[in-house]
C-alpha cells in the first residue's frame, strides 16, 4: 500500500449560488487575528457563531455553526498554537448529555478538514456532478444526507493546516509534526474543546480519513491513557497502514485485488471476469491473492520456471495488464506504472487516489504518470468554495491564507504503533467499536489492504464483533460520488446507532 504522507484529503465549499442558510452573528464578524495595519497578527482564541436551517433526509434541522480558533496550551499554560475548528450543533436538541459529538480530522499529515466538511458529513455540500468532477459556477448547497440529524460535528485542523497556526516561529515544529507529537497535542486539544463546550457527557466518536486514520487510531488509546477519555467509536476512511508491518510479499501481493478492481472499471479484463458485477468478481481475486500469490511470492527467486510463468498469467488475467510487463516486473508491478501501463495503449493515465479519473501525459512512454489526475480536479472545485463558504455563509473573515496543504515538514514517521495503539483501546473499553469505509478504486490507501489491517490488528479474532468494513464504488473520497455520499452517511449514522450502549447496558465483558 502506497504511503499518503503529504498528499491526502480535500474538502471543498460552494457559496450561496444554491440554498443559502440564515446567518445571525452573535459575536464580532472579524477575528481578531485580522489586523487592519500592514501586518497580521494571529488570534489563537477566537470564534464566530451563525444560525442555520438545514433539509436532512427530508427532514428540517436547525443548528449552529461555531467557526474559529482555539488554543494549544504547553506544560505552563502558555498557548503555542491556535487550532481552526467549526463546530456544527443542532440547537433543538433539549438532552445534550445523550446526544453523540463527532470529532473529525482529515489526513496528509498537512490536509485541512476542508473533504470531509464540506463535501461528506457537515450539513453543506459543495457544488460537483454525480461523480465529483468540477462544476461552475463553484459553490455550496445543503447536504441532505449529512449526519448531523443524529450527531454533532467539530472539524479541527492540526497545525498550519486551514488557519490553524502556531503563535510564534520560535515554537519548535517538533511539538507538531510527528506521528505522536501530532497525538499528544491534539488529545489535549480536544480535552479543552469538550470542557470548552460541555459535551463529557456525550457519547463521543472520532472519524479519520487517510492520514487522518493514523492520527485517530492513536488518538483513541491517548485519549484514554492521557486524557481519561473513553469513546464509543472510531470510524477509519481509506486507512493507512496503521503502523502495521508489511513484508516484501505481503507489499507485493496485497495490491492486485486493487488493480482487478481498476481494471474491472476501465473494461480491461477478459470477458468471463468483466461480465461479472464488481463484488462477484472480486472474491475469486481475494481468495488467489490470499492462498496462492503470496506463498508463491514469499519464495522470490527460488519460485520455479513454471510456477512463476502460471503466476505471471493469473497476475495479468485479474490486472488487465499483460504477462509479459508482469514477468518483467517479476510478479511484482508498482503502483505507478500500473496507473501509468493500464490504459497505455489509449492514451491515458489512471488516477492514483480514485483510479476512474484519467489523465493525459506530455508522452506515452514512461514507468509513471505525469500529475495526479483526480487530485488535480477535486482543487479545482474545492479550493474556491471552502474560502467563499468560510466567508459567506459562516462569515469567518482573515486576511490570512487557507492552507488546503500546510507544510509540516520534517514529519516524524517513527515508532508509529497506532493500529496496536486502536487494538488496545479496544481491548481496555468494552464500548468502542471501530468501522472502516474503503473506496474499491482507491490506489493510495487500496481497500484489501485495509481488510488485511482488520484480520492483523486483531489476531486472536476476539474483537471482531466490534469491528466492521464498508466498501465503495468510487476512490479514496468515496463520498465524492453521490450514490456512495449516501450510502457512505447512512452507514455511519447506522454505526452510531449501533454502538451505543442500551439504556443501563454496562461496559463489561
Amino acid at each position: 500500500m502506497k504511503k499518503t504522507v503529504l498528499s491526502l484529503l480535500f474538502v471543498g465549499f460552494f457559496t450561496a449560488l444554491h440554498a443559502q442558510p440564515q446567518k445571525t452573528p452573535t459575536t464580532p464578524a472579524t477575528p481578531k487575528e485580522e489586523n487592519s495595519a500592514s501586518n497580521l497578527t494571529f488570534n489563537p482564541d477566537s470564534q464566530v457563531v451563525t444560525e442555520h436551517t438545514t433539509t436532512i433526509k427530508g427532514q428540517k434541522v436547525p443548528y449552529k455553526a461555531t467557526t474559529g480558533t482555539m488554543p494549544v496550551w504547553d506544560e505552563d499554560g502558555k498557548a503555542i498554537a491556535g487550532l481552526f475548528y467549526t463546530y456544527y450543533e443542532r440547537s433543538d436538541v433539549k438532552d445534550r448529555a445523550a446526544r453523540p459529538l463527532v470529532i473529525s480530522f482529515n489526513g496528509g499529515p498537512g490536509s485541512a478538514s476542508v473533504w470531509m466538511q464540506i463535501a461528506y458529513t457537515g450539513p453543506s455540500l459543495i457544488n460537483i456532478d454525480d461523480e465529483g468532477y468540477p462544476l461552475q459556477p463553484y459553490g455550496i448547497k445543503e447536504n441532505p444526507y449529512s449526519i448531523l440529524d443524529v450527531a454533532d460535528i467539530v472539524f479541527v485542523n492540526p497545525v498550519n493546516t486551514a488557519y490553524s497556526r502556531a503563535t510564534s516561529k520560535e515554537i519548535p515544529t517538533t511539538k507538531f509534526f510527528g506521528v505522536n507529537a501530532d497525538i499528544k497535542y491534539l488529545a489535549d486539544w480536544i480535552n479543552g474543546f469538550v470542557s470548552r463546550t460541555n459535551r463529557w457527557a456525550s457519547p463521543k466518536y472520532l472519524i479519520g480519513e487517510s492520514y487522518g486514520t493514523t492520527r485517530v487510531s492513536g488518538l483513541a488509546l491517548e485519549l484514554q491513557n492521557s486524557e481519561w477519555m473513553y469513546l464509543n467509536g472510531v470510524i477509519l476512511v481509506s486507512p493507512t497502514e496503521l503502523g502495521i508491518t508489511r513484508g516484501v510479499a505481503s507489499e507485493a501481493a496485497l495490491k492486485l485485488p486493487y488493480f482487478a478492481a481498476t481494471a474491472w472499471y476501465h473494461k480491461m479484463l477478459p470477458s468471463d471476469l468483466q461480465n461479472k458485477d464488481l463484488t462477484a468478481m472480486l472474491p475469486e481475486v481475494e481468495d488467489f491473492t490470499i492462498n496462492e500469490l503470496l506463498p508463491a511470492m514469499s519464495k522470490g527467486g527460488a519460485l520455479d520456471d513454471q510456477k512463476r510463468k502460471e503466476m505471471a498469467a493469473k497476475i495479468a488475467r485479474y490486472s488487465g495488464l499483460s504477462e509479459k510487463v508482469v514477468l518483467q516486473n517479476n510478479l511484482d508491478v508498482p503502483y505507478d506504472y500500473f496507473w501509468k501501463e493500464l490504459l497505455r495503449d489509449q492514451g491515458f493515465t489512471v488516477g492514483r487516489l480514485d483510479s476512474r479519473y484519467k489523465g493525459i501525459d506530455r508522452k506515452a512512454a514512461g514507468d509513471g504518470p505525469d500529475f495526479n489526475a483526480e487530485l488535480t480536479s477535486w482543487l479545482h472545485s474545492f479550493t474556491p468554495a471552502i474560502n467563499m463558504y468560510l466567508r459567506n455563509n459562516l462569515n469567518y473573515k482573515t486576511d490570512f491564507k487557507y492552507n488546503m496543504f500546510g507544510s509540516v515538514r520534517p514529519w516524524d514517521d517513527s515508532n508509529d504503533k497506532t493500529g496496536e495503539n486502536l487494538r488496545q483501546a479496544m481491548a481496555q473499553n468494552p464500548y468502542l467499536h471501530v468501522m472502516v469505509q474503503s473506496g474499491y478504486y482507491d490506489g493510495a490507501c487500496d481497500y484489501f489492504n485495509s481488510k488485511y489491517n482488520m484480520w492483523q490488528m486483531d489476531p486472536s479474532g476476539r474483537l471482531k464483533d466490534r469491528m466492521s468494513w464498508k466498501g465503495y464504488r468510487s476512490g479514496h473520497m468515496m463520498y465524492l460520488r453521490k450514490v456512495d455520499l449516501e450510502s457512505a452517511n447512512e452507514d455511519i449514522r447506522q454505526f452510531i446507532k449501533q454502538s451505543l450502549p442500551k439504556a443501563g447496558e454496562s461496559a463489561k465483558y
